[in-house]
């Protein structure tokens, strides 16, 4: 973004990272990214110091005045995945808007599985004690 008095520019990793915590706000996302990339995610968390990454599931594409943004669910079990698709929707391009300046073109949303909590106490992975089911 180009003003009389200098330049600003955004990084991607910014983009992302509101984008991530925008949609981790919304009732119904369990977490962000396919299988493969909350395993790495897990793996990072047990290391001591290690930081959590926010734009884990986002991936952006940004121009100088527009966004493209794509994001991997895992969507909890019983909820609207229309509705939550588009509390998402909503919920990453108003805080995108609002923070940055950039339009938001689009908001691609993929669902990789349902978190179905069982109340069986799993700490393998760190989680609240949970099974997931996978939706094909």
């Amino acid at each position: 973004m180009s003003t009389e008095r200098g330049k600003t520019t955004i990084a991607d990793t910014v983009v992302a990272k509101i984008a991530g915590l925008a949609a981790r706000e919304v009732t119904g996302v369990h977490a962000l990214g396919g299988s493969a990339t909350r395993a790495v995610g897990a793996l990072r968390d047990r290391i001591p110091g290690a930081s959590v990454n926010h734009a884990q599931g986002v991936s952006v594409e940004v121009g100088e005045k527009q966004a493209a943004v794509d994001i991997d669910i895992v969507a909890e079990y019983g909820v609207s995945i229309n509705d939550l698709a588009h509390g998402i929707r909503r919920n990453v391009i108003a805080a995108l808007e609002r923070m940055t300046g950039l339009e938001v073109v689009e908001v691609n949303i993929t669902v990789h599985d349902v978190f179905v909590d069982t109340g069986v106490a799993d700490d393998s992975d760190g989680s609240r004690g949970s099974d997931e089911l996978r939706v094909v």
